[in-house]
């Protein structure tokens, strides 16, 4: 990934001073030992210098004013909609737009008005709803709720909380119901998380079409149909996709609307704990797909226009919009996108067990173009500049420093395109302090190939050093495909391989025809030489062989 000695982009650098260049030592604790490794980023030492330092101060700042990273990252345990111990109800907003918030529900027979929050400093809106006078509760597990929103411009807006654990849509309706979700026996952990794996070899997972039935899988079919065979075929971690909620289930769970909530198309959220539990019980690490990248433009289910202005959570005008993802984009140097992003990572942790994550969209994250147009050439001027959207790398930073420290067996995997230097550095190095970075350039290869060449004109060479080349001591999981290249505009390996025959000789009722025999032989030669060379971990989509999950392996 790094451009090789001799690159024309290499002879064009300028070396920055002794002066810089010590400063920078002083300021980052063990930089040395990463441009000791990598001696080409010397010129780039106040970059990672400037890093650090906006890493540091915000931690500082959230240490100084919160109580630290662990008390700012709970902001679940107060916002949103809370049981007290008296029976009470506790609410809480930000909505720094709104002129006025309100709670409704069924509890109230739908009256937007009869509940009003108090208006607190920075934005914030507070409530406490008494007891009924025999101290049932006032809204039991299972009540509709609404947060009621008055905008400055007097208009009414009907939204779900930003913090909403559970939301569900009747077979009927178009919008999502906001569900109370407080059970009165919830689910008990009852196995420990495992240890970290040497080596990961990962399932990738997506829990609604691992049926071969032609209809929405539940989280229960998963744990008891699934979890065995992924742990017969020795896996030893499985990623899921799609879980955060999300309204339109084409997105591939790629356009979230609620954050906090497990999708309700796949069972409870109890339900989902017992297949993280249950995976535990079996040793298999269990990774979220996480996306922190950007968020679903609906207003009516999602966090846009929340408050009824469009920069609650996100950048104000153009900034504040993916051109291609036609999606929102954060504003990770506010302070309360800052606090619900962390406790988002410390959710998943915490409430369902999680073992860590694997990062949507990093490369969009990390520059103000998003990758877009963009050919990275391996010139390090592409990785340091003002193309770099420092305040989201700064929450990377933190969140990998919130994960790392909260559960050191964690693991944190960057979707990254780019290349970027240092990504899978600890923080104290001047890196941005993920694990693994996933070998993109692997299944490229993979496609390239197939497109445009026959099987016996492979250049071998050409395919052991695109699998090979990665930036030293930075871990990499390699694939042959993963979701990406099997469902999002492209078709599977064994398509390419074996389309011309799929539906009529992929059959164990008749015999292997030339087509058939020698795709899967050239399929299981892509995964064993992608395994072996491709990176410090594997990864396998279910649906790898373009059929249903059980005949992948």
């Amino acid at each position: 990934m790094a451009a090789p000695a001799g690159h024309p982009a290499r002879e064009a650098r300028s070396e920055c001073s002794e002066e810089a260049l010590a400063a920078a030592l002083a300021d980052v604790p063990e930089l040395a030992r990463l441009l000791e490794i990598d001696p080409y980023l010397k010129p780039f030492a106040p970059d990672f210098q400037r890093r650090y330092k906006l890493f540091s101060k915000t931690l500082n700042n959230i240490g100084e004013n919160e109580g630290g990273i662990d008390k700012f990252s709970r902001g679940y345990e107060s916002f949103g909609v809370h049981r007290c111990a008296d029976g009470g109800l506790y609410c809480k907003e930000w909505a720094p737009g709104a002129e006025g918030v309100f709670l409704t529900g069924d509890f109230n027979d739908w009256n937007p008005f009869a509940y009003p929050y108090k208006k607190l400093d920075f934005g914030k809106w507070e409530l406490y709803i008494p007891p009924k006078q025999n101290r049932s509760v006032l809204v039991p597990h299972g009540s509709k709720l609404k947060v009621v929103i008055r905008s400055k411009s007097g208009e009414i807006l009907y939204r779900i909380s930003p913090w909403a654990k559970y939301v569900t849509r009747d077979s009927d309706n178009v919008n999502y119901d906001w569900i109370h979700w407080n059970p009165e026996h919830p689910y008990k952990f009852k196995h420990s998380k495992p240890k970290k794996p040497r080596g990961l070899r990962i399932y990738e997972s997506h829990v609604g079409i691992s049926s071969y039935e032609g209809k929405i899988a539940s989280y229960k079919h998963f744990t008891c149909n699934i979890l065995p065979r992924i742990k017969d075929l020795g896996y030893n971690c499985i990623q899921m996709m799609a879980i955060m909620e999300h309204a339109y289930y084409a997105s591939f769970g790629y356009q979230i609307t609620s954050f906090f909530a497990a999708s309700s198309r796949f069972g409870t959220p109890e339900e989902l704990k017992e297949l993280v539990d249950t995976a535990h019980s079996m040793g298999i690490t269990v990774l979220l797909d996480v996306v922190h990248s950007h968020a679903s433009k609906n207003s009516e289910d999602g966090l846009n226009m929340f408050d009824g202005t469009e920069s609650c959570y996100f950048h104000y005008g153009p900034r504040g919009n993916h051109n291609l993802w036609d999606s929102r984009l954060f504003a990770y140097s506010s302070w309360e996108v800052l606090r619900f992003l962390l406790s988002n990572i410390r959710w998943w942790l915490e409430e369902y067990g999680f073992d860590g994550f694997r990062f949507d969209g990093v490369t969009s994250m990390l520059y103000h173009h998003h990758g877009i147009g963009q050919n990275f050439s391996g010139d390090y001027h592409e990785y340091f500049g003002l193309e770099v959207d420092e305040d989201a790398l700064t929450y990377i930073m933190l969140a990998n420093h919130l994960v790392h420290t909260l559960y050191p067996d964690s693991i944190t995997i960057a979707e990254d395109v780019s290349g970027m230097p240092a990504l899978c550095f600890p923080i104290s190095l001047g890196g941005a302090g993920f694990d693994y970075r996933l070998a993109m350039a692997v299944p490229d290869k993979w496609i390239q190939l197939l497109k445009e060449y026959k099987d016996e004109d492979w250049n071998m060479g050409n395919i052991v050093y695109t699998l090979t080349n990665r930036r030293y001591l930075e871990k990499c999981i390699a694939y042959a495909e993963s979701h990406d290249q099997a469902l999002v505009g492209d078709k599977t390996l064994a398509f390419w391989l074996m389309d011309a025959e799929m539906y009529t000789n992929m059959s164990v009722l008749t015999p292997f025809t030339p087509v058939i025999d020698r795709g899967i032989q050239l399929h299981k030669m892509i995964r064993l030489i992608t395994h072996a060379l491709g990176g410090e971990g594997y990864l396998n989509f279910m649906e790898l062989m373009g059929l249903p999950w059980w005949c992948s392996g």
